[in-house]
């Protein structure tokens, strides 16, 4: 049986019928529409339905397009609808008017069917781009967090050292999109503790040397599981997988790299898989007070971490407590 192919829903919103009329003979045959009068009903609409893209007249009674716009872009469940406005207002300072207001395109009347149909083609393209990077986002996170629930960890550690990591990535000078890529793959850094016995991994004493070495073996199972990739999101992962455990003098595992030979993604997880170890509770120990850990940290500079890191998330550390206290543990 075939599914029958779920068509875009659109909001079209003027007040008046003749103009609606015209949206709708360009847009019906390829969009599920919707349509409103004024301001106050698409505001209805667009919260009460999954709506994905409004092209928006400005010049009507009650309230301005320019102010619906606002609202819908100030609710968190309309915010990132895209706004097309359709006007006769075509002046310069209109336009910009429009864009100040939250909008993404600015379309003139009368106007062009195939201008409309480019427009609205172009918008919801750039949506599914946007939606499948958060799904990448919540796949990767859920995948990390499948090892660290093995692991007696908890789902938010993932998503906390995720972002202390693109945070002091970005003060080692990463650029916003290295650091978005840091911020994607910092969650598979332990992946590889889905393929380490329960009996090792859940060990509630102390591991003897054979149990070490298989626990050890992580790193490099994570890195298998992740595979290689010539570049990319993906190539970071691998690479994160394989260097978050070694050791700025040498002595870390897999390879016992040391210095600058240790990737500087994996550097920075490092730390901020540490700093979130430490400052959270887990079953078989308290939560180190901030204090503690960054005194513990400072002390193993040179050692464990790269001491020119160690400074820089020590200098950023109030944007570090924020991160903390806004993906803290559910209640």
């Amino acid at each position: 049986m075939k599914i029958p192919e779920q068509k875009p829903t659109l909001l079209l919103v003027d007040d008046e019928a003749t103009n609606l009329q015209v949206l709708r003979q360009i847009l019906q045959d390829d969009y599920r529409l919707l349509y409103a009068k004024d301001g106050e009903k698409a505001l209805e609409l667009a919260q009460n339905h999954p709506v994905e893209l409004i092209l928006l007249d400005i010049m009507m009674p009650t309230m301005t397009g320019h102010e619906v716009c606002r609202k819908l872009k100030a609710m968190p469940q309309t915010a990132a609808i895209p706004v097309i406005f359709v006007t006769a207002l075509a002046d310069v300072k209109d336009e910009a008017e429009g864009f100040d207001a939250g909008a993404v395109d600015y379309i003139t009347k009368p106007v062009s069917p195939p201008i409309v149909r480019a427009r609205v083609r172009t918008h919801l393209s750039l949506v599914d781009v946007a939606e499948l990077r958060r799904s990448r986002l919540q796949v990767i996170q859920r995948l990390g967090q499948a090892a660290e629930y093995k692991d007696n960890e908890t789902g938010m550690h993932v998503i906390r050292m995720s972002y202390y990591a693109r945070q002091l990535a970005l003060a080692a000078g990463f650029s916003d999109a290295q650091a978005e890529d840091l911020l994607n793959a910092a969650p598979m850094h332990d992946v590889g503790k889905i393929g380490i016995p329960d009996a090792i991994l859940q060990k509630p004493g102390k591991l003897d040397a054979q149990e070490w070495q298989v626990m050890r073996s992580h790193a490099e199972i994570g890195a298998s599981i992740i595979g290689e990739h010539a570049g990319g999101l993906l190539k970071m992962a691998h690479t994160i997988a394989l260097t978050h455990h070694e050791k700025w003098d040498g002595s870390g595992y897999p390879n016992g790299l040391k210095g600058e030979e240790i990737a500087l993604e994996g550097r920075i997880v490092a730390i901020a898989d540490v700093f979130d170890a430490l400052t959270s509770e887990r079953p078989y120990k308290r939560a180190w007070t901030v204090e503690e850990a960054i005194a513990t940290m400072r002390r193993d500079s040179g050692v464990h971490f790269d001491p020119e890191l160690i400074e820089l998330f020590i200098a950023n550390l109030p944007a570090m407590l924020e991160i903390k206290a806004q993906w803290k543990e559910p209640v």
